[in-house]
């Protein structure tokens, strides 16, 4: 997460959200693979921070009106019927929280964190990842989020 941050990695489509505490972005494409799951999305601290209990109030708000923004902009521009959001961070011990949207049609054995082993799962490439990134910053510039 901070190689992001520090521009050692491409992060594909760029950054659909920055400001001086916190940043979101989508997925990347795994290695050997050439799509990844569309609208998968990380919110994250830009100062390094294990885990929620490690945030600012500031920090915290910030991470949770921009979740909230989010996953309005998947639902009005995917037509997801859910966004999930999880925690998992037992591999990187710093703080981002997934934005994980289940389609219209995705049968429950595939619901949670299965979503994307749906084989009718919609993906995308590199050029669709930054179409929808360029979608998600226009109606964040649109949205009331801005500055918490």
């Amino acid at each position: 997460m901070c190689r992001n941050h520090r521009g050692d990695i491409e992060v594909p489509g760029g950054f659909v959200y920055e400001d001086e505490l916190v940043a979101a972005s989508h997925s990347m494409i795994m290695e050997g693979e050439k799509e990844a799951y569309l609208g998968l999305l990380f919110t994250e601290p830009k100062r390094h921070a294990p885990g929620l209990a490690d945030l600012t109030d500031e920090e915290a708000a910030r991470m949770g009106l921009l979740a909230s923004s989010l996953s309005r902009v998947l639902k009005d521009e995917l037509g997801v019927e859910h966004v999930y959001l999880f925690v998992l961070g037992h591999h990187i011990p710093h703080l981002h929280i997934w934005l994980v949207p289940r389609y219209p049609g995705t049968p429950q054995e595939y619901w949670g964190l299965r979503v994307d082993e749906w084989p009718e799962a919609p993906k995308g490439d590199k050029g669709a990842i930054a179409a929808l990134c360029d979608r998600i910053r226009v109606r964040l510039g649109s949205d009331e989020l801005g500055r918490a």
